[in-house]
């Protein structure tokens, strides 16, 4: 979070997906180097992980966002 944003995504293997972006791998977080996980989620589907991901993208108030994910569940 160099850049002082978040990076937002989903994935079924969150250490691979860290090294990549963290190698400079995916161009869109290439920015951002080297990035920390601080909240992850786990979802039963795709489909919920994905929803989750959007909603999440949504949030366009940095401190809500924090405040969201400092507690871990949604309000």
């Amino acid at each position: 979070m160099k850049n002082g944003k978040y990076y937002i995504g989903q994935t079924n293997n969150i250490e691979r997906r860290l090294k990549d972006h963290n190698r400079g791998k995916d161009h869109s977080s290439k920015i951002g180097m080297p990035w920390i996980l601080i909240h992850k989620e786990i979802f039963e589907s795709r489909k919920e992980a994905i929803n989750r991901e959007i909603y999440l993208k949504s949030i366009k108030k940095r401190d809500r966002l924090e405040k969201l994910i400092s507690r871990g569940v949604e309000q």
